[in-house]
């Protein structure tokens, strides 16, 4: 458990990007609703649309998100944020699955 709060607490310190950090086009969110999710607020219907296989998962999401299965052996990770389960590499946040 230790482990993994200085992972969180590394990344946290050492990285800064919009919630929806998309490959390729680097799109985010609007910045009224940007600010609306940095003030903690719950995320917008249909979030989960916006993520898909093999994007990196921005670093907002992921704190958001509770551990369902720990790290394994190939450095995976499944993370649960608001009833969506996302499995992803925890190095680069690479998103693996996505179960609904």
């Amino acid at each position: 458990m230790k482990t993994i709060c200085m992972i969180l607490l590394l990344i946290v310190s050492s990285m800064s990007y919009s919630v929806f950090a998309h490959q390729g086009n680097g799109k985010g969110l609007p910045p009224g609703l940007q600010k609306k999710v940095d003030q903690g607020k719950p995320l917008p219907p249909g979030w989960q649309k916006k993520l898909s296989r093999g994007e990196i998962l921005s670093q907002d999401l992921y704190l958001r998100g509770s551990i369902v299965v720990p790290l394994n052996n190939h450095g995976v990770i499944s993370i649960q944020i608001q009833g969506t389960v996302i499995e992803l590499y925890q190095a680069s946040r690479q998103i693996i699955n996505i179960f609904n």
